[in-house]
């Protein structure tokens, strides 16, 4: 899906309130998390009362310290704009889908048959409720009963309704979606205030964002910088002096404020939020700005086949019968087994028995018979009556059942289940008393054009591991039309989690794709774990990302996203440095030419005055900033390249440039303050 349409980058509401909260984040608690803008505010407020103190003595300083002093307030104001530009974004999403949370009414079913009408946040965790055709499901919950289609558009941006039905993994429903025909009764599994829909306008707001680990290696470094400056700046006052140079301390305070690092200072945390905020543009919310970072690092992913790389509903094409037995004697002992069965697979074989051989359900209860449901562990199911024991299930574990090791049973079985797995289908054996009656054959549809997205992802250097609980021989054909690059077949959870940890000891980075209860371990191991808004609960619990698209390729997007924000980090980080390179050519001969003259020849960009030169270097590095912004937010362009190309590309754009730049900008800011009398 292509992301929603963004917000201009300077939307006039998100602009005025970006304005608001500039001067509001001027609260030496807010900044005294960014110690580079911290600096910058102390010094400016050190420089303010300078000003004050020439504007008293009218000793003809104040025009200059006061303008410094201006353009050092513009530095801050500027790095907090941008911080609140990139947070507007987010509450703008934010508010987009709390249009959703309204005062909503549900129907909570009491003792199993009154219904009662109550507000949607009196819900509590465990109660049942009612939706019918027209009404929004009032909270998080799992279908317990019925069937309806669901307009999830309010959450995921998609038009086409989807179906919502009790057991398998299509149960999970998410508050403030629309019911748009027939009626489920759905079980509240979140609490008002801690639903899906709450924990996604938290996230998309940004509030109490932390920083992630290459976040705070890089404010480590950036804090030692200015440290170390200001340990520069502060000793240049002694050497000036028995040199006989005059050195000001607004002089000096605008030589520190342009050597460390105040452009990336006052970009980082904007980079952080609008990574966040590109994702949620692409329908994918993360818990936090690791999982983004981590993303950009992933080299394996795992997908899950069923509901991931394929459609997931598979539907029975054939009984095929072994051994003699009749036809219909198989579709009966079927649909036995099927009877309890609540997962769509289960379904639709109990509907084609019914259908292609006229026969008719029974209720179990009342025969007295003993069902076996089914389980990810034992991978079959069935149901024990009038002495009949008839199980159903994956190939292995129904041979297992009957006595019989792996790839054994009759030769026309084995054909049977060969046949069916190698067009890609899902073979079940059907078995009575020990005695295997035949097979059935399911098919599933593997999604249209993905073998092109998984080739997209190969030439990120990005190994795709399809993970299945098919035989060998099914999850190979369905591996090779998907062309994914290697398969886990007859996989367990505990099968996934090994997988996972056993890559991860190896130093692999790990994405996991899933949607099923039975995924959650693996999601939770996994580095970054992306759960299908279409699957189970405890899926998009263990997740620390939700896709709402429910489309596995979409990791395409959030690994271009999550390389796109180390990128931009690195590529701003470059720039800033070679920025002050840069600078220095225009503060240093400033300083100590009328005591040293032979530094006019670092006067390279031939500025007019040393008052000229300290001035527009100081203008320069507060407008470069706002310059930067649409550049933090809309990211790095990502190519799948190589890491030496991208490399190459990075420094001499951003390191080359980044030393060009603000030659050419501090001369045209100099032509302007000569002209203009300024300094």
């Amino acid at each position: 899906m292509a992301p929603r349409s963004a917000t201009s980058l300077f939307d006039p509401a998100i602009t005025r309130r970006a304005i608001i909260e500039a001067f509001r984040k001027l609260n030496p608690k807010t900044l005294a998390k960014n110690p580079v803008i911290f600096v910058t505010e102390v010094v400016s407020l050190g420089v303010t009362l300078l000003f004050l103190r020439d504007l008293v003595a009218q000793n003809g300083q104040a025009l200059f310290s006061g303008q410094i002093a201006a353009w050092l307030w513009f530095t801050v104001l500027f790095a907090n704009f941008a911080e609140a530009v990139a947070e507007g974004r987010g509450r703008a999403q934010a508010d987009a889908m709390r249009k959703t949370r309204s005062d909503t009414r549900a129907k909570r079913i009491v003792d199993g048959k009154r219904v009662e009408d109550v507000n949607a946040l009196d819900l509590k965790v465990g109660d049942v409720v009612l939706v019918e055709a027209g009404q929004l499901i009032p909270s998080d919950g799992e279908v317990l009963e019925g069937i309806a289609s669901v307009n999830e558009s309010a959450i995921t941006g998609e038009s086409a309704p989807v179906i919502r039905e009790s057991g398998g993994d299509r149960s999970a429903v998410t508050g403030g979606t629309m019911v748009l025909s027939d009626w489920i009764k759905v079980r509240i599994s979140a609490a008002a205030g801690s639903t899906f829909l709450d924990r996604m306008i938290a996230l998309v707001e940004g509030a109490e964002r932390q920083k992630t680990p290459n976040e705070l290696a890089l404010s480590i470094l950036l804090s030692g910088l200015t440290i170390i400056f200001l340990i520069v700046c502060v000793s240049l006052w002694p050497i000036a002096l028995y040199s006989g140079a005059t050195l000001s301390v607004t002089v000096l305070v605008a030589l520190l404020v342009c050597l460390i690092p105040t452009t990336i200072g006052g970009l980082l945390s904007a980079i952080g939020i609008a990574g966040m905020d590109r994702l949620i543009r692409f329908n994918v919310v993360a818990t936090s700005g690791r999982a983004v970072e981590a993303a950009g690092d992933v080299d394996t992913l795992l997908l899950d086949k069923t509901g991931t790389i394929t459609f997931g509903n598979r539907m029975p094409s054939e009984f095929v019968p072994v051994g003699g037995v009749p036809e219909k004697t198989l579709a009966e002992a079927v649909l036995l087994s099927s009877l309890a069965d609540e997962t769509p697979e289960g379904r639709s074989i109990v509907a084609l028995a019914k259908s292609r051989y006229g026969l008719q359900e029974i209720d179990l209860v009342q025969v007295n018979a003993v069902v076996v449901p089914f389980t990810a562990q034992t991978r079959m199911s069935g149901v024990d009556l009038d002495g009949r024991s008839l199980r159903k299930g994956a190939v292995d574990s129904v041979l297992e059942s009957v006595g019989l090791t792996a790839g054994g049973g009759p030769a026309d079985f084995r054909q049977a289940v060969e046949r069916i797995a190698r067009t890609g289908g899902t073979p079940l054996a059907v078995a009575e008393n020990k005695q295997l009656l035949g097979v059935v054959h399911l098919k599933d549809t593997v999604k249209p054009d993905i073998k092109e997205r998984f080739a997209a992802l190969r030439a990120m250097g990005i190994k795709t591991v399809m993970v299945t609980g098919d035989n060998p021989i099914t999850a190979a054909a369905i591996a090779s039309e998907a062309g994914v690059d290697d398969f886990l077949a007859q996989a367990k959870p505990e099968d996934k989690l090994a997988y996972i940890r056993k890559e991860q000891q190896g130093g692999r980075l790990i994405a996991m794709c899933g949607d099923g209860t039975n995924d959650a371990p693996a999601l939770a191991q996994a580095d970054v774990g992306v759960a299908m808004q279409t699957g189970t609960q405890a899926a998009r619990e263990a997740g620390n990302m939700v896709d709402l698209d429910s489309d596995p390729t979409k990791l395409i997007e959030i690994v271009g996203i999550g390389k796109q924000l180390l990128m931009t980090r690195g590529s701003l980080t470059t720039f800033s440095i070679a920025n002050d390179v840069a600078k220095y050519f225009a503060i240093i001969p400033a300083l100590f030419l009328a005591t040293y003259p032979e530094l006019g020849a670092l006067n390279v960009m031939g500025l007019h005055s040393p008052r000229s030169a300290i001035l527009s270097a100081v203008i320069f590095n507060a407008l470069i900033i706002i310059a930067l912004i649409p550049l933090a937010l809309r990211g790095v362009p990502y190519r799948p390249v190589g890491a030496a190309a991208l490399l190459r590309r990075n420094l001499l754009l951003y390191g080359l440039g980044g030393i060009a730049v603000p030659f050419i900008g501090i001369k045209i800011i100099d032509l302007a303050v000569s002209h203009l009398h300024l300094a």
